[in-house]
């Protein structure tokens, strides 16, 4: 897959609309399409890498601090007490950390989707992007 035909480029280079929740020179993040949960974000690179192993050590170091700065977030707007981890490059292939807001009572993994109402992942984008700019 190249650049041209990869969804999550497209994405990244703001050629096709998403829920974006973070950006900077070299991640974004957004809600994904077909939550786990809602508030379900993924963190991707710009540029185009496939697997863990092919991104520079600077930027693979880079992705998880960001990770951990969005669990931050996402803990302090959603009220979650965990986070889900998991990185992947497999089903959309460019490599992307999904982050899965977690509560305590529900089962860890489970693939079982939620969907947003109408209108709803923008109140769930803007409530990460208010936990964002507070701190969390």
């Amino acid at each position: 897959m190249n650049t041209e035909t990869c969804i999550f480029c497209k994405i990244a280079h703001h050629e096709i609309p998403a829920d974006l929740v973070y950006e900077d020179d070299h991640f974004v993040a957004f809600l994904d399409i077909n939550p786990v949960k809602k508030g379900h974000t993924l963190i991707i690179p710009k540029d185009h890498y496939r697997w863990i192993q092919d991104l520079p050590d600077d930027r693979l170091s880079e992705a998880f601090i960001l990770a951990k700065k969005m669990i931050k977030a996402i803990k302090s707007a959603f009220a979650c007490q965990f986070t889900q981890l998991v990185v992947e490059g497999n089903e959309v292939p460019h490599f992307h950390i999904s982050i899965v807001p977690g509560y305590e009572g529900q089962l860890n993994a489970t693939f079982f989707h939620e969907a947003y109402a109408v209108n709803e992942s923008k109140e769930y984008v803007e409530k990460v992007k208010r936990a964002l700019e507070s701190g969390f």
